[in-house]
């Protein structure tokens, strides 16, 4: 049986499957080209070589789930709050890239399944956290910590359903004795833990550069707070 993981191998998939979601990678980097464009300064360029470098060592370590299956930390949600959802999508997809092209890592008709479960789905699910939770914890180091914790275990859990998805539209390789349903428990359940972990070491990474260097951490410059109405502002 061939390796099936949140970096699904080759043949995992079927073709039409794979290449309907590398078509749905290639058009949604298009657009986080486009809009990271727009966020890229002086300290967001470097600040995205140190997040991809640090999600290419972690993404090392692995985790069995089912007989050929494995699981692992994504980092998406580290480098949502660090450099943003468009450049930090970007910073995961060249990791999943050189992965795949260089170490193996991931099958190459599966490219585009692998970036859209954790370098989109898991950085959209992420940042939609990121925005709600800054919008009602104070913006201080526990509560940064506290969103980097709670947004990594539900990117984590989000990627693993996204895998999911994707085997029940056209998975190929065969797990006996188990179900869909099964299936998906067990993905749950399994990154459910590696998403505790990695919420952990978000938690602390960001939390450090946060009292080190605010103005590194994109979240806390690019997501502005809502100002309560003013009673001039009523009044016109």
């Amino acid at each position: 049986m061939e390796a099936v993981a949140l970096h699904i191998s080759n043949g995992v998939l079927n073709g039409p499957v794979s290449a309907i979601y590398g078509v749905i990678a290639l058009v949604a980097l298009a657009y986080c080209v486009s809009r990271g464009r727009r966020d890229l300064d002086d300290r967001l360029a470097p600040m995205a070589g140190l997040v991809a470098a640090f999600i290419f060592a972690v993404q090392m370590l692995n985790f069995p789930v089912l007989p050929g299956v494995s699981g692992h930390l994504l980092g998406g949600a580290m480098a949502a709050l660090l450099v943003g959802p468009w450049v930090g999508a970007l910073c995961v997809s060249v990791v999943l890239i050189v992965q795949a092209l260089v170490f193996a890592d991931g099958g190459v008709t599966a490219l585009g399944a692998n970036v859209a479960n954790m370098a989109l789905l898991g950085t959209a699910v992420a940042y939609l956290l990121i925005a709600l939770l800054l919008r009602v914890l104070p913006r201080t180091p526990t509560g940064l910590g506290i969103t980097a914790f709670v947004s990594s275990v539900f990117a984590v859990l989000a990627a693993s359903q996204g895998f999911v998805l994707q085997y029940a539209l056209g998975g190929t390789t065969d797990l006996e004795h188990y179900s869909l349903g099964a299936i998906a428990g067990l993905m749950a359940g399994t990154h459910l833990l590696i998403g505790i972990g990695e919420g952990l070491i978000a938690a602390v990474t960001v939390v450090t550069v946060a009292r080190t260097r605010p103005d590194l951490v994109y979240a806390l410059r690019g997501l502005k707070r809502p100002q309560p109405a003013t009673a001039q502002g009523v009044a016109a």
